[in-house]
């Protein structure tokens, strides 16, 4: 019979720095987001604070950066308004999804922007970087340099027309924007110009045999991300500039650098730092500069190059602080056998889940560690989701939680009963549980966490499997000594699962913890047999959790598959539609017009109020063009407007028409307008 010993990892570190990835604040949280990083982090970060480690959990939004100012433009507002926005609902959202963060900063603030613009200034001084004259595109009609997103054009790669300056969607190839075949400006569709500008550079080539050197002491990293590593490490690493040619975001604090803020890869792991000293004064350095701290960033696999080689770069130039000691970063998360769009509404967000499945914080933390991509992409499945309910959490864990909690109260008031005396199978279930904690310790310290959590379940599964095997509810009238034991052995079980679940399923053990009326156990007191002592009294019985039936997911799967078609991005031209006679043709009114006046619709996105002089009259047209258009700049437009169709109110506001747009491949939208001065009225036909 093979033995075997787990051995508990005693750290060497006095305290850890455990971060999350900042999330830009230019839209809501997924469930790609969360399995990534930020509920690995958390079920790590608890699991340590259960142990009693000093342990800070740091995180916050990600306020710059062009998605930031795309995301402005888009909806006719200012970053600050869209970082503003989606800041509160993130924080919000982690807040009640149970992340702990002990802090959630924003880079928008001050002491952010302090720390910096010092942190560059540093390594300015040091010489550290080096300043180069490139050539870059600008937009001559926008008057303005262009970051990388803000130029589009066809992939040299695949011929994908609408590539970014940075990436390919389509088949994924980085891309520098010099590389895009016929290039356009997003601002102005106008073809940029190569142009000289000054920005300040880190030397990656020059530091590549320190970072190589720092790499190669972490082979113990995961594959995934020890093997991206070496892949850039492989190519030489280049020259990367620090600086941009933008006005949102850190400003650089140089004489010479007008016009320039801090590149946002510079920029945002620089929020981890300024967070620690927002949360903990002049002890943040404690946990940033002292060799016997650790620091681990969790993070998703396209983030992997900036956390491993640039960040340490740039600590590493700094010479001030300590390096990452480990960044466990996840696959990707996949939703119903399709790659996760926002842009397709392709997505399950955090802040609808928490609205729709009131109570059930712990069924989707459950489900998605349970299905954590930790070595490849997974899926992430409605029928999935359910299953995990209903065949794991309801009929293992909370069907051994309720029988024991309802069989202790009906046999004894709720009051845990003496074990007189214990059989083999009492005894081997009793040094079983011994060992469940080292087990899953074992996991989490190798950054295991499915592994984990299937060993929490099979702590579960034997005391479910011990009841069941038992049947104390058969023997109560004729062996009441026998189901003492029994039950006072399951309610240990209970006892040790209400510690060991609470890095996974805090709310869960929250519950039961209060169930079994007990609270302040740390890690190690789960492997004790006697934490629930004769004659304690229990709480009240109720279920952890409770089945979710099947047009609930229906109801899910429907909305996904709703929203994809509300939301597709026609790929090429949409066939004919069906024939249709002239007599209806001739039906409909389509008269020349002009906006006169043009303003938002409230509380809206999408929607745009406009006064349109039609020949005939001055009307009101509620139009959904306002992610294209911007109220200022369509006064005195010339556009087609259906003049007969029947009037509808749309948010309150009674519509009288509506006009013709074209929309292009990307869902963009333009207004059909005579080309020759046609006077309002003129009919369309």
């Amino acid at each position: 019979m093979n033995v075997i010993i787990f051995v508990p990892i005693v750290s060497k570190f006095k305290r850890h720095l455990i971060t999350a990835a900042l999330p830009y604040a230019n839209g809501p949280v997924h469930v790609g987001h969360l399995a990534g990083c930020y509920l690995p982090a958390d079920i790590y970060v608890r699991y340590l604070r259960s142990k009693g480690e000093d342990v800070k959990f740091i995180c916050g939004s990600d306020e710059h950066g062009v998605p930031i100012t795309i995301k402005a433009k888009k909806e006719g507002i200012t970053p600050q308004q869209v970082v503003d926005k989606y800041h509160g609902m993130m924080d919000a959202s982690f807040k009640e999804f149970g992340i702990s963060f002990d802090i959630y900063s924003r880079t928008s603030k001050k002491i952010h922007h302090e720390t910096a613009a010092g942190f560059f200034k540093t390594l300015y001084d040091k010489g550290v970087f080096t300043e180069e004259v490139t050539e870059q595109y600008y937009d001559e009609k926008a008057n303005q340099f262009l970051a990388d997103r803000y130029i589009t054009g066809t992939c040299p790669k695949c011929n994908n027309e609408n590539a970014y300056g940075d990436q390919c969607e389509k088949c994924g190839s980085s891309l520098s924007p010099t590389e895009l075949i016929n290039p356009k400006s997003t601002l102005s569709g106008e073809k940029p110009v190569l142009k000289k500008t000054k920005n300040w550079f880190l030397p990656l080539d020059k530091m590549q045999p320190q970072i190589s050197a720092y790499i190669e002491s972490h082979k113990d990293w995961k594959s995934n991300v020890y093997g991206q590593c070496k892949s850039w490490l492989d190519q030489k690493l280049q020259p990367r500039a620090m600086t941009r040619d933008l006005d949102w975001g850190v400003k650089v604090p140089l004489k010479d650098a007008e016009g320039k803020v801090l590149y946002v890869w510079f920029d945002a792991p620089i929020g981890y730092i300024s967070a620690t000293k927002e949360l903990l004064g002049d002890d943040w350095k404690k946990y940033w500069q002292d060799k016997e701290s650790r620091l681990i960033h969790f993070i998703g696999k396209d983030n992997i190059v900036f956390h491993c080689i640039i960040f340490p770069a740039m600590l590493m130039a700094h010479g001030e602080y300590i390096t990452p000691d480990n960044v466990p970063a996840n696959e990707f998360l996949n939703l119903e056998g399709d790659k996760i769009s926002t842009s397709r509404n392709w997505a399950v967000w955090l802040h609808e889940y928490l609205e729709e499945f009131k109570g059930k914080q712990d069924v989707l933390r459950y489900a998605l560690c349970a299905n954590a991509p930790e070595a490849k992409d997974n899926d992430f499945t409605w029928k999935d989701f359910q299953a995990r309910n209903n065949n794991e959490l309801v009929a293992i864990l909370g069907n051994f939680v309720n029988r024991t909690l309802v069989l202790s109260e009906k046999y004894y008031g709720g009051k845990v009963p003496q074990a007189d005396e214990y059989n083999k199978n009492d005894l081997y279930l009793l040094e079983e549980l011994k060992k469940f904690p080292d087990k899953i310790s074992a996991s989490l310290d190798a950054f295991r966490l499915r592994e984990a959590l299937s060993e929490l379940m099979n702590l579960a599964r034997a005391g479910n499997k011990y009841l069941a095997d038992n049947e104390p509810w058969k023997i109560a009238a004729s062996d009441e000594k026998r189901v003492r034991s029994v039950m006072n052995i399951s309610l240990q079980v209970c006892a040790s699962l209400s510690v060991l679940m609470e890095p996974f399923l805090p709310f869960s053990a929250a519950k039961l913890g209060g169930m079994l009326n007990l609270k302040g156990l740390r890690w190690r007191d789960a492997e004790r047999t006697d934490l629930l002592k004769a004659g304690h009294q229990l709480g009240t019985a109720s279920l952890l959790y409770d089945k979710i039936e099947d047009e609930v997911i229906e109801a899910q799967v429907n909305k996904l598959h709703e929203s994809k078609k509300m939301n597709a991005t026609p790929s090429s031209i949409l066939p004919q539609k069906a024939e249709t006679s002239f007599d209806d043709f001739s039906k409909m009114d389509i008269r020349v017009g002009t906006i006169l006046e043009a303003e938002r619709v409230p509380k809206t996105d999408k929607l745009l109020k406009l006064k349109i002089d039609t020949g005939i009259d001055q009307r009101t047209v509620v139009s959904g063009i306002a992610a294209d258009y911007k109220p200022e700049e369509i006064i005195g437009q010339k556009v087609a407007i259906l003049v007969n169709l029947a009037p509808r109110k749309i948010k309150g506001i009674e519509s009288q028409g509506m006009i013709l747009m074209a929309e292009n491949a990307e869902g963009k939208l333009a207004f059909v307008s005579p080309t020759r001065d046609i006077n309002n009225g003129g009919l369309i036909k």
